[in-house]
């Protein structure tokens, strides 16, 4: 007889538990029931920056997870809340939110939503800010995308600056994550303009799908360009994911060839979000922000 959890009433005695990279193929194996891509990469980024937590089935394996990734005291992201099919509707996922959200604190919140889950998220107090598309396809660049100047390749020399325009944007500093991004990215462009970094992007692999983020500019032309150095030569799909306050940008994209191919609600608790958001054009992925 399969094992069955406890109803909802009691779904706060379930066990929640820290995991670790050996869980890493449970992990994938919950994403492919709930039919996600197993996206090995990408989670073990996620390991590595961010607190990935996870209860156990009885029968093996996993039967939900959820990923905290904190940027200093006051802003964190919640991402990867995967609760395995045959264990639905058992308070489960409202249980992996409960943890994080008390190890969260007081910090501002934020995580992106299918419709599938952004009721519970609602119940949990996070409230719908905005609206992020997933643009996919392949892009197809005009000769007058490479007239802007100024953009190069990153290297480490870099990373400070990187770390200080994405602390602007993102209001909260995330200097692991972006440090990590120069050995995890395909591809890193910056933007100099006397001397000083204004701008940068990175590209990264994502099974056969290259991920273009993050964006961060002072404008939607110099976004842009650094969009077209990143996906220049790129082998296979594109994703783009971009936020709707960013109408320029999301209109270039579709004249170059990528179409919307879903979109998720922004959501945040104990808001609103810091920082410089309209220098962020891209995530360095939705889990992420």
């Amino acid at each position: 007889m399969e094992p069955i959890f406890a109803d909802h009433a009691s779904a706060v005695d379930v066990r929640v538990r820290r995991l670790t990279l050996d869980d890493l193929r449970d992990c994938l194996l919950l994403a492919i029931d709930r039919q996600w891509l197993p996206e090995e990469a990408k989670w073990r980024l996620l390991f590595e920056v961010g607190e990935v937590y996870g209860i156990d089935d009885p029968a093996g394996g996993l039967a939900g997870t959820v990923v905290l990734t904190r940027y200093g005291a006051t802003l964190a992201a919640v991402s990867m809340v995967l609760v395995a099919s045959r264990h639905g509707r058992r308070g489960l996922g409202r249980r992996l939110m409960e943890h994080v959200l008390a190890r969260a604190g007081q910090a501002t919140v934020f995580l992106t939503a299918t419709e599938y889950g952004r009721g519970l998220y609602e119940k949990v107090g996070f409230e719908t800010i905005g609206k992020v598309v997933t643009h996919t396809g392949r892009l197809s660049l005009q000769p007058e995308d490479f007239k802007h100047s100024g953009v190069r390749p990153a290297h480490e020399g870099d990373v400070a600056a990187a770390v200080a325009l994405d602390a602007h944007a993102s209001g909260a500093p995330r200097e692991k994550v972006i440090t990590r991004l120069f050995t995890f990215a395909e591809r890193l462009r910056v933007v100099e303009r006397d001397n000083e970094i204004v701008g940068f992007g990175a590209a990264w692999r994502n099974i056969d799908t290259v991920v273009v983020g993050p964006v961060v500019a002072g404008d939607t032309a110099t976004a842009r360009a650094l969009v077209t150095e990143l996906v220049s030569d790129a082998h296979g799909q594109v994703r783009l994911d971009l936020d709707t306050r960013h109408a320029e940008l999301t209109a270039w994209a579709a004249s170059r060839g990528l179409s919307p191919a879903f979109s998720t609600a922004l959501m945040v608790r104990n808001g609103p979000l810091p920082g410089a958001r309209d220098h962020l054009f891209a995530p360095v992925m939705v889990a992420l922000g």
